[in-house]
């Protein structure tokens, strides 16, 4: 049944934003379980139920960045394992069964975690929740970018990809709010880690509901020969009828990429996806940007908030967890504003670039104030001193540069590059590197922590201008490219065989038109 054509109308794209609503709710159940862990690891109660701090309230710092970094790390462990596995049951499957089936798998080890009670076996079992959370997590942060990219246009498709880090912003923020509520006013107790861990139920819950209310990806329909099916969802998420010319143009142009990519690569199997022509430096991409993130100090900021506010003088644990929950707040509103205002205007390569100069800079100046100005014991009952109070400034003012470039960009870039056939296989490379690094990140922060003082901040700033400002310069910019487009720019096919390409596939589709009219006169002449 066609469609009324509504595309002149303002909620044209009200669809693809409804499925990114809904997709990306298990963005936020990424946030959310990797900002609460340390939280959950830095309470009194926690140390002292698992023999951090013996009966004499001495802390042992070793064995508490040995268990901290495993609640935390054993997350991004099992989600490096998720995101590989995405791969081929995405392209089984579909994006939309795909997902579903792991977000059931994430409230698995969602309950784990919410029903583990103390020794012996409380800690075992939120490890085993966090590993199975972790595994339905990775391959969450695979298929999402790819499903919502395949079914945004490309005018708006920078903006919409771009919600994923908004709702990794808000899980972050929320879980730093939830654990500085508990620190308030559940000072023991089990339900210290059972509620923060529980509340994870809620954001999985309306994902898993809300995916049987959306369509699957027309281009992944289009790549397994389902071409009726890819049309009718194509027309349904840009509100027009399927008959309409831009919707069989951009169907053409679809169909066109496919056949060119299928024709290119028969038969190459997994090569295909590494090595095809013009692919490898798009995995080779995928990987060294998260690589850079990772290593650039957002998250060993994000996982340990609250230990590293206390570093530079927010010792008591009220004011780590709300300077924390400040940060997560800026945090979110920076994020917004630039996904909104910002990503389609300043274009990718020149975000990356201003965003990786700012951070280093501020993580330079953190480190000096923290070598000139190290916190003192004994002022620590009188609240922060003016120069912790101006580290914690620097650092909301870092994740507003962060917020505008390295945080959202490197999804929305990575989305961008990888052709049909093979962006379940990029985008699959892409979250496993970043799940890698952030397991390596989040394992060895507490020890480096410990190790380094003040040092760690000099390294974060190294890495962001020396490594992260160079490769934003190097990279092609794909700001208001179409996903086919990228063939042509990183050499896949020439623009003039692209042109040719849809030039047939519009000639074909006119003469079935044609001979189907033809074919209804003679039938309604014999009738």
């Amino acid at each position: 049944m066609a469609i009324v054509d509504t595309r002149a109308g303002v909620f044209r794209n009200i669809r693809v934003y409804w499925l990114a609503f809904i997709v990306y709710w298990g963005i936020v159940l990424f946030g959310y379980d990797t900002g609460v862990g340390g939280g959950v690891v830095s309470a009194k109660y926690f140390k002292e139920q698992f023999g951090i701090i013996d009966p004499h309230g001495v802390e042992d710092v070793k064995k508490s960045n040995n268990i901290s970094s495993n609640v935390v790390a054993v997350l991004q462990a099992g989600a490096f394992f998720g995101a590989l596995t995405s791969a081929p049951v995405s392209a089984k499957i579909g994006r939309k069964w795909t997902l579903f089936i792991f977000a059931l798998i994430f409230c698995v080890g969602a309950f784990l975690t919410t029903v583990a009670s103390g020794p012996p076996h409380g800690l075992a079992l939120i490890y085993a929740g966090r590993v199975l959370s972790g595994y339905g997590i990775g391959a969450i942060s695979s298929v999402a970018p790819a499903y919502v990219s395949e079914c945004a246009p490309k005018e708006v498709r920078g903006r919409i990809t771009g919600l994923f880090q908004i709702m990794v912003a808000v899980g972050v923020m929320l879980s730093y709010f939830v654990n500085f509520a508990i620190g308030i006013h559940i000072p023991t107790g089990v339900n210290i880690w059972r509620i923060p861990f529980g509340l994870q139920l809620v954001p999985a819950g309306i994902m898993v509901f809300g995916l049987l209310t959306v369509k699957e990806s027309p281009r992944w329909l289009a790549s397994v020969g389902r071409n009726d099916e890819a049309l009718q969802n194509l027309a349904y998420m840009r509100r027009s009828a399927d008959s309409h010319p831009e919707i069989l143009a951009e169907m053409a142009e679809i169909q066109a990429a496919i056949e060119e990519e299928k024709e290119a690569r028969a038969g190459l199997y997994w090569k295909e996806a590494f090595f095809g022509k013009g692919n490898f430096v798009r995995f080779f991409i995928a990987f060294f940007i998260f690589l850079l993130q990772q290593w650039g100090g957002q998250n060993s900021v994000n996982y340990y908030a609250p230990q590293i506010f206390a570093s530079i003088g927010y010792t008591s644990r009220k004011n780590s967890l709300l300077a924390s929950g400040v940060y997560g707040v800026v945090k979110v509103v920076a994020t917004a504003i630039f996904i909104f205002f910002g990503v389609e205007s300043l274009g990718r390569k020149l975000s990356l670039l201003i965003s990786a100069l700012g951070m280093g800079s501020l993580f330079f100046i953190i480190g000096a104030i923290l070598k000139t100005h190290p916190p003192s014991a004994a002022l620590a009952s009188a609240g922060p001193a003016p120069a912790s109070q101006a580290m914690a400034a620097m650092l909301y003012i870092y994740v507003c540069f962060y917020s505008m470039g390295w945080g959202p960009l490197p999804w929305v870039y990575v989305s961008d590059i990888f052709p049909t056939r093979t962006r379940h296989y990029g985008l699959a490379t892409a979250s496993a590197s970043q799940w890698l690094w952030n397991f390596v990140v989040s394992k060895v922060t507490p020890q480096i922590l410990t190790d380094l003082g003040y040092k760690i901040f000099f390294t974060f700033a190294a890495v962001n201008i020396g490594a992260m400002a160079t490769f934003a310069a190097l990279i092609p910019e794909t700001k208001g490219r179409s996903l086919e487009e990228m063939d042509v720019i990183f050499g896949s096919v020439t623009a003039e065989q692209r042109a040719e390409n849809i030039n047939r596939i519009n000639k074909q589709d006119a003469q079935s038109v044609k001979t189907d009219s033809v074919d209804r006169k003679e039938m309604e002449e014999k009738a």
